[in-house]
C-alpha cells in the first residue's frame, strides 16, 4: 500500500539527484524555493520506503495571465516502483492542498520524455519544446484545477 504525505524538503534531495540528475552534484538538486513559505513537498512511501517525491512552489509564469499559480518541480520516482501509481497519488494529494489554498492553476516544465505521462494526469502542453541545459528538451505544461 502507498502512503502519501507532506515531507521535509531535505527528504526529496536523494531521489531528485538519483532519478533526475545522476550525473550532476547533489547540490544541483537543491533549490532556494524549497524553503519558501508557501512551498510544500510530497512523498509516496511503499512499505515505509520513500519511492517518489515532488515539490510544489508558488511561481508565476508570464505565459499564464493568472495571479496565483503553483509550479510542480522535481517529480521523481524510483524506476523499479513506477507502475504503482505513486506519481499520480502525489499529484492528486498536492492538487487538493493547492485548491485548499485557493489556487486553481498548476504548471510544470516537463521533460519531453514524460510529456505523455503528464498528459495522462490532465496536464496540457503549452508552447514549443525548449532546451533546458544541461538536462535536455522540455515542454511547458499546465492544468486548471477544478
Amino acid at each position: 500500500m502507498l502512503e502519501v504525505r507532506t515531507i521535509e524538503p531535505e527528504l526529496t534531495y536523494h531521489l531528485r539527484h538519483a532519478v533526475l540528475r545522476p550525473n550532476q552534484l547533489i547540490e544541483d538538486s537543491m533549490y532556494d524555493s524549497d524553503h519558501e513559505d508557501h512551498a510544500f513537498h510530497v512523498g509516496a512511501f511503499y512499505k515505509k520506503n520513500l519511492i517518489s517525491v515532488a515539490s510544489f512552489v508558488i511561481d508565476t509564469n508570464s505565459d499564464f495571465p493568472i495571479k496565483k499559480q503553483y509550479r510542480l518541480r522535481q517529480m521523481a520516482t524510483l524506476e523499479e516502483y513506477r507502475k504503482l501509481g505513486a506519481g499520480r497519488a502525489i499529484v492528486n494529494y498536492a492538487e487538493n492542498r493547492i485548491k485548499e489554498r485557493g489556487v486553481s492553476f498548476l504548471w510544470c516544465k516537463g521533460r519531453t520524455t514524460v510529456q505523455e505521462y503528464y498528459s495522462k494526469l490532465g496536464f496540457v502542453p503549452h508552447g514549443e519544446v525548449f532546451d533546458y541545459p544541461p538536462i535536455g528538451p522540455h515542454i511547458l505544461m499546465y492544468k486548471k484545477l477544478t
